[in-house]
């Protein structure tokens, strides 16, 4: 195997075409892994000891870099696997493997090699982060070779591989996180895999079998009717968070950051309604400037309350 490894990595070409299968964008999901560091780092900032800062900070950066190289793998193996869906789509028959500057061959064995490496890496920066990640693993290539053409799982499942980021953030740094964190989570990220759907069914019109075939069990109106469950539930779990969650302020001063949550959940209710940009979350989180705004804002704000507050 290393043989071939070596034969293919002087190949410039190869080695560009096997970093944007890993999707480098969507690695902006893994920063989910962070939640666990911003909502307990204030536990050292009370023992003023940055020193304990730090190393949070650094592992949880390390479990960042381990878990893109293993949902790169997983985007790899998913690309093998929908080369002739994705030769039929506007947009990803562009992508290396339908478009044929990337072999199955290659796709298959780097797809080993970085999933091997980031089991490996994972144990050896924590053995319960490396237990997620083997979770992960075998959720998604149930994923990729079975439950995305299942509809509602394909949904739910995706919305498990957030919750697992949660879970791996706490996992490296050996901290609990509020369920209600989880739940909040899991629901956003089943808000956005709807969205995806929802645009996707646009793109796709007559065509949609032969792209995603998942797509032929959905309509606008259904995708709708669960949008409008969703978008209010994921609400009202932040609202009970920012209320009830262990570790936060006794004063509910976190129920500051609710009206940036808010806007944020219309803004992109907004942009995949009107806009039709649900199909790529990621260049929402990246481009849209509303939406980076009312980020930033939180981020402020919830880091704040959890500095003053406490």
């Amino acid at each position: 195997m290393w043989k071939q490894v070596y034969r293919i990595c002087p190949n410039l070409k190869v080695i560009k075409a096997l970093i944007y299968s890993t999707r480098p964008k969507q690695w902006s999901k893994n920063l989910i892994i962070y939640f666990a560091f911003l909502f307990t780092v204030e536990q050292a900032w009370d023992l003023h000891d940055l020193d304990a800062v730090f190393v949070l900070f650094i592992k949880t950066t390390f479990g960042f870099l381990i878990f893109s190289l293993l949902t790169g793998a997983i985007y790899l193996f998913n690309d093998t696997l929908d080369v002739k869906e994705d030769q039929k789509h506007p947009k990803k028959k562009f992508r290396p493997l339908p478009s044929g500057d990337l072999s199955k061959i290659t796709a298959i064995l780097f797809s080993v090699l970085f999933g091997g490496s980031s089991i490996i890496l994972s144990y050896i920066l924590e053995p319960r982060f490396s237990l997620i990640c083997i979770i992960y693993v075998v959720i998604f290539t149930s994923y990729c070779m079975l439950l995305k053409r299942i509809a509602l799982l394909d949904v739910m499942t995706i919305s498990a591989g957030f919750v697992l980021r949660a879970a791996a953030g706490a996992a490296i740094i050996n901290v609990p996180i509020s369920p209600w964190l989880y739940v909040c989570t899991g629901l956003g990220a089943l808000l956005i895999a709807l969205g995806k759907r929802r645009n996707e069914l646009d793109i796709a019109g007559i065509k949609s079998k032969s792209q995603r075939p998942v797509l032929t069990k959905y309509s606008h109106d259904f995708i709708n009717q669960l949008i409008s469950v969703v978008a209010p539930s994921t609400l009202i779990a932040y609202i009970f968070y920012t209320f009830t969650a262990n570790g936060l302020p006794d004063n509910h001063a976190m129920m500051l950051t609710i009206p940036f949550v808010i806007y944020g959940l219309f803004r992109y209710l907004f942009l995949i309604q009107f806009k039709n940009l649900g199909e790529t979350p990621e260049d929402i989180l990246l481009t849209d400037k509303p939406i980076i705004i009312s980020i930033l804002g939180w981020l402020i704000t919830a880091g704040l309350v959890l500095t003053i507050f406490r």
